[in-house]
This record gives structure tokens, C-alpha cells and sequence, in this order.
């Protein structure tokens, strides 16, 4: 185990050893999973009582993400350390990184956390995105909708997901009654107004990178959502090759210049006039690469395994196109029912709590590959 301060893994971690995963939802549980296939423990970080991830290991620290003789412990007793949600505090990443290898780095981190800091370093490395500007007051509100035009939509540049914290902003709007509702974001956690994409469809791509640099990216799939939520994912994205390819070259590159170990996801539009246009990052599996526990030679979990374990990365081909649909609230009532299909395979996280828009679980239709 981990007793001083080390920035990186001297060789791969033997089996036995143990990756520490910070959260402890379903992406956890299905990376402590894939860890566990591979001969690793896992020790999951997190607030929850009787969360995903801890429920497929006996290794768990259940403490607040400010608690940092908690963190200390924690990066003590294991040999690495990954993210499982990109809303972990900086602060408690970089208190870990002070003990073991953190991967991504918590650098990778603060870049994804806030959507100011993502369109800087996509602009700072040659990778268009929507326009935006920074909001910081009610005049500067005003002054960008007007050189931006309508529809924009307004986000908080943190801690918004599934559509929570945005304000589409149309010619009805009242802009001084908008910033009477959100202008406290400002100073908290800022606030981005970005033009209205005409887009065709939304895609992402995840990509993995190795201590050493090899790269590897999964091919780019289509997301449609619901009330802003993900609702099913169609692999590969119905896009002319010549877009899948700016889509992969685009996520390799970003993956290089951020200084990637780990995973990268990247959702992107593509737009009427086949631009590519990134929208956001997130250093972690993501919702719209589960498919590749199903209808991949190596799944976007046990990616990240190798990859912050020093092992080297799998292949990446597909081996059948699919369908993933999540299970959102109560449609996981009805959720064994879809196994009268053999085809269809059947992905359950462990959550007690029903609730409107929580994911409940996924279904992945495999479907034999086309091309």
C-alpha cells in the first residue's frame, strides 16, 4: 500500500492490489467490477449510505468529500486512485494526489468541472466549440445575448447535468428576470451563455489513454435524450465516415494535449453542415459508452482499469452494433420483462429509491453489425 507522497506507478499493478474509486455510484460499480476481473480490489469514497459501487465491494469509506483525515486514509490504503463523477471536489483530488497516483490527474479534473475552463482549453488547443462568453453580471448579460442573438441558452459553468441549471433563452425572455433567478450562480459557480446549435444530432466519443500514450478511441455513437436526460444511445452514430473520423481525430487529440491517463468522454454536435462541435468533457466512463460492456471486445470500464493500472489498453473494436436505453425511474419496474428478448442484456445499479429521472439501470439490444 501507498505511505508517501508518489505522482505515478513505477510498473502495473500487480493482482491483489487496490484501486481507490472516488463516488460511489453506478459508474463505480461497474468499474469495481471490471477491476475485479482483472485481479484488482476496490475501495469506494464516498458520502452515500448504500451506494452502487459499495455494494460489489467490501471495501468502502463513507465520509464527506471535505473530510480530510478521511481522504488521507483513504489514498493510504489503496495504490491508485480514479474519478466515477467529475463533480468530486478539486481540492479533495488534489489532497489525495498528495499520497498516490490520481489518474486522470486532478489537473484533468479542474478543466472538466466547469464549462469556462473546457472552452478555454478546447480554443487553447485548436478545437471548436459553440461560441460563449463568460456572464458576470446583468450588463454583461444583456451585452452578450444581443452579439450573440436568440435563442442561447444560459448555463451554470458547474455542477450542471441532465439539463439541470440552464435557461433557454428565447426572443419572449426577460433578461432581468432570468438574472433575478440565476445571477447568484455567478459569483458561486459562474455562469456561460452559448449560442443555439442548429445541430443534426448529438454524439460522443470516448477515448483512453495509457501511462505510455497509447491511445485508443471507441467509434462515435449517437445520443438521443429525453427531458434533457440521456434516453438511448445507437451505435455507431449515423454520421458519414468522414464525421466519425474529425470525431475520433478530434477526442485523440484533446486526449494528448490534457495530458490523459484514464478515460475521456467527449459529447459533440455535429451540425446540419457536418461540423463537429465540442460541447462537454468528462474525465470518467460515461453514460453512452455502457454499450461496450456487451457488444465490445473490451469495455470502456475495463479501459480505465488498464489504464490507471499501467496495464496496456484493449482493442476497442465492436463486435455488434446495439442499443443502449436507459432506465429511468419507474421503467425499471418493467425491466425484466425485456429479457423475453434474448438479444437484449440486462444492466441493474443496486438503487433502492425509485425517483423521477434517477438511472435505474440500462438495456443494451445487441444488433449484428452492418458495416
Amino acid at each position: 500500500m501507498t505511505s508517501s507522497p508518489r505522482a505515478s506507478l513505477p510498473r502495473p499493478l500487480a493482482p491483489g492490489a487496490v484501486i481507490g474509486i472516488l463516488g460511489g455510484g453506478q459508474l463505480g460499480r461497474m468499474s469495481a467490477l471490471a477491476a475485479a476481473q482483472l485481479g484488482y480490489r476496490s475501495h469506494v469514497f464516498c458520502p452515500q449510505a448504500d451506494a452502487p459501487a459499495t455494494q460489489v465491494t467490501p471495501l468502502a469509506t463513507r465520509a464527506a468529500y471535505d473530510d480530510r483525515e478521511a481522504l488521507i486514509r483513504f489514498a493510504r490504503a489503496v495504490d491508485v486512485v480514479t474519478y466515477e463523477f467529475e463533480n468530486i471536489p478539486f481540492a479533495a483530488a488534489e489532497t489525495v494526489a498528495a499520497y498516490v497516483p490520481v489518474h486522470p490527474a486532478p489537473s484533468v479534473l479542474h478543466i472538466c468541472q466547469n464549462r469556462l475552463r473546457e472552452k478555454a482549453f478546447c480554443t487553447a488547443t485548436g478545437v471548436p466549440t459553440a461560441r460563449h462568453a463568460e456572464i458576470t453580471d446583468v450588463r454583461s448579460l444583456h451585452d452578450a445575448v444581443a452579439a450573440m442573438g436568440r435563442p442561447c441558452v444560459l448555463k451554470t459553468a458547474e455542477l450542471g447535468y441532465d439539463g439541470k441549471g440552464q435557461v433557454l433563452i428565447t426572443a419572449e425572455t426577460d433578461l432581468d428576470a432570468v438574472w433575478a433567478e440565476q445571477g447568484r450562480a455567478a459569483a458561486t459557480v459562474g455562469l456561460i451563455l452559448e449560442a443555439f446549435i442548429d445541430f443534426r444530432m448529438e454524439i460522443s466519443v470516448i477515448v483512453a489513454r495509457g501511462a505510455d500514450g497509447a491511445r485508443r478511441t471507441y467509434v462515435p455513437v449517437e445520443n438521443q435524450h429525453r427531458n434533457h436526460i440521456l434516453d438511448q444511445t445507437i451505435v455507431p452514430a449515423r454520421v458519414p465516415s468522414r464525421v466519425a473520423d474529425k470525431a475520433e481525430g478530434i477526442a485523440r487529440h484533446l486526449a494528448e494535449e490534457i495530458g490523459l491517463i484514464g478515460l475521456l468522454a467527449i459529447e459533440m454536435f455535429v451540425t446540419t453542415d457536418d461540423e463537429v462541435l465540442v460541447n462537454e468533457l468528462a474525465p470518467r466512463p460515461h453514460n453512452s459508452g455502457h454499450w461496450t460492456l456487451d457488444a465490445c471486445i473490451t469495455s470502456q470500464f475495463e479501459q480505465l482499469v488498464r489504464a490507471v493500472a499501467g496495464l496496456p489498453l484493449g482493442a476497442t473494436d465492436r463486435l455488434a452494433d446495439a442499443v443502449m436505453k436507459n432506465l429511468i425511474g419507474a421503467e425499471v419496474e418493467q425491466a425484466q420483462a425485456v429479457l423475453a428478448d434474448p438479444a437484449v442484456k440486462l444492466h441493474l445499479y443496486g438503487k433502492s429509491e425509485v425517483r423521477p429521472g434517477r438511472k435505474m439501470g440500462h438495456t443494451t439490444r445487441i444488433i449484428q453489425r452492418t458495416s
